[in-house]
């Protein structure tokens, strides 16, 4: 089973997924670091991507994906802010894929960006990410402004109670 944690950015998708993945003893991996040098650069600059500079980065992470599929569990934190996004990352009957999503408030989102130090995310494309959220339909939403302990031992109970979930 692979969980993908996702939300616009400063949600805690990679210190929720790297908790997560140390208390389910499975491999982390930030989407981030599927982003290819141009995309970087690009929100560097503060412009936002596009659905067609996305494609590439999602391909990659998908392709990963499947590979985490055929050895075990895994986790991920990604923005996959869409539903075609999401549905690229699920898009075939062997990919076993949970989305988790990190709902935030953006006042704490901008919070949280302030306090970050060195990432490439500047705090002018977060509203950028607000706009293009799609609300999830199949996912287990949790409330991201809470307190980073609580909104894990949220997920990992839910995870757990869910007998498809944990193993």
């Amino acid at each position: 089973m692979v969980y993908v944690f996702f939300g616009v950015s400063c949600s805690g998708k990679t210190t929720i997924g790297k908790k997560i993945s140390i208390k389910l003893d499975v491999p982390f991996y930030d989407a981030d670091d599927f982003h290819s040098e141009a995309n970087i650069e690009k929100m560097s600059q503060g412009i936002p991507l596009d659905d067609f500079d996305r494609l590439a980065w999602l391909q990659k992470i998908s392709k990963k994906i499947d590979e985490c599929n055929e050895k075990g569990n895994a986790i991920f934190a990604c923005s996959v802010l869409k539903e075609e996004y999401r549905e690229i990352l699920s898009d075939s009957f062997q990919k076993k894929v949970i989305f988790i999503f990190l709902d935030i408030s953006r006042t704490e989102a901008v919070k949280r960006l302030k306090m970050r130090a060195n990432h490439f995310f500047p705090i002018e494309l977060l509203d950028n990410q607000f706009e293009i959220l799609e609300s999830p339909s199949n996912a287990i939403k949790v409330n991201a402004s809470n307190d980073i302990d609580l909104v894990c031992d949220e997920i990992y109970i839910q995870i757990m109670v869910e007998p498809t979930l944990g193993n």
